[in-house]
């Protein structure tokens, strides 16, 4: 490796590990999907094919279960899931043990759902957001590690909690 390559190996860091990351959508996002696959791919990642294969219709809790499972078994380390709003694709992906979905409109939730949640899971609104700032969402995304401040890791510890049915409140 040359001295500049080095250095931009070493300037990328974590950020720019590359991931496994599973791209799932119903119908009302099948065309966002197709561009985003493409997208993650030229990033250089890892990229599996969730379905849909066409704009037919088709139940959006199916997808979001695949991709859920997904990331919570370790089959893959993102999952990016599109629906008409993105709305259901969270919910139905948050029931799952293990995945952490995170419905983003804009860079600055992409961001902040990796930096302080640790977010597993994206959720797109196909008839929401443009191919455009869909891939600036997804980047920033893909390329935001998990901060692990002790501050977030307590709460993050506080939400598996509530996953595991042991919640209590603590006003610390």
């Amino acid at each position: 490796m040359t001295v500049p390559e080095q250095e931009a190996a070493d300037d990328c860091g974590k950020a720019c590990r590359l991931l496994r990351v599973c791209v799932g959508s119903d119908h009302a996002g099948f065309e966002l999907k197709q561009e985003l696959l493409a997208f993650i791919e030229e990033l250089g990642h890892e990229c599996t094919d969730l379905g849909s294969e066409d704009d037919s219709p088709c139940d959006y809790p199916d997808i979001a279960h695949s991709g859920a499972r997904a990331v919570a078994e370790a089959e893959a380390d993102r999952a990016v899931l599109i629906c008409a709003t993105g709305a259901g694709m969270c919910i139905a992906a948050n029931k799952v043990a293990g995945a952490y979905a995170a419905h983003c409109d804009d860079t600055y939730t992409a961001r902040m759902t990796r930096l302080h949640n640790d977010a597993n899971v994206l959720t797109l609104g196909g008839r929401v957001v443009g191919v455009g700032l869909a891939k600036e969402i997804v980047r920033t995304w893909l390329e935001t590690e998990y901060s692990g401040e002790p501050r977030h890791q307590r709460r993050i510890a506080k939400v598996k909690q509530i996953e595991g049915g042991h919640a209590h409140r603590s006003d610390r």
